[in-house]
C-alpha cells in the first residue's frame, strides 16, 4: 500500500487554531511521540545509562500509569485552553485499550497526550517545558 503525502519539515509549526480543531485522538497520537522523545532525550542528556536501562526508565514514564500520575502533578497548571483539550482527549472514543492500566488511567493519559500533541504541533515547546520540567 502506498500513501501519497507531502513530508513536513521536522518541527514544522501548525497554526494554533488549526491544531485545536484536530481530533483529540490525533493530538494524542502526536503527543505520545512528542512526550516519548522528550523523556528519552532527557534521560540521555542527564545520564550515561545503557540502552536497556534507558528503555526501562522511559517505559515507566511514558506508560498510561506514568502519564496519569504525572498529569495529577500538573493539572492545576493548565490554562483554560489546555484543560479544554485535555477533556476532549480524555472523553474521546479511543481505537485501542490499555493492557496495563485502568480505563481511568488510560483516559487521563490520552487527555495528557492530547495536550502535549497540541502544544507540540503549535510550536509551544516552552510551554511543554514549563509543564514537564523536573517531572518527566
Amino acid at each position: 500500500m502506498c500513501y501519497n503525502f507531502s513530508m513536513a519539515k521536522f518541527n514544522e509549526v501548525m497554526e494554533r487554531e488549526r491544531a485545536k480543531k484536530l481530533s483529540p485522538v490525533v493530538l494524542a497520537f502526536v503527543g505520545d511521540a512528542a512526550y516519548s522523545l522528550y523523556v528519552r532525550e532527557g534521560l540521555v542528556l542527564s545520564s550515561d545509562y545503557k540502552t536497556g536501562a534507558l528503555q526501562r526508565l522511559s517505559s515507566a514514564r511514558v506508560s498510561a500509569k506514568g502519564q496519569a500520575a504525572l498529569f495529577s502533578e500538573i493539572e492545576e497548571k493548565l490554562t483554560d485552553e489546555e484543560r479544554e483539550i485535555f477533556l476532549r482527549g480524555r472523553n474521546a472514543k479511543k481505537p485501542t485499550r490499555s493492557k496495563n492500566a485502568s480505563v481511568a488511567e488510560y483516559n487521563v493519559s490520552t487527555g495528557f497526550e492530547a495536550v502535549i500533541g497540541f502544544l507540540y504541533l503549535s510550536g509551544d515547546y516552552q510551554r511543554i517545558d514549563e509543564l514537564l520540567a523536573d517531572r518527566s
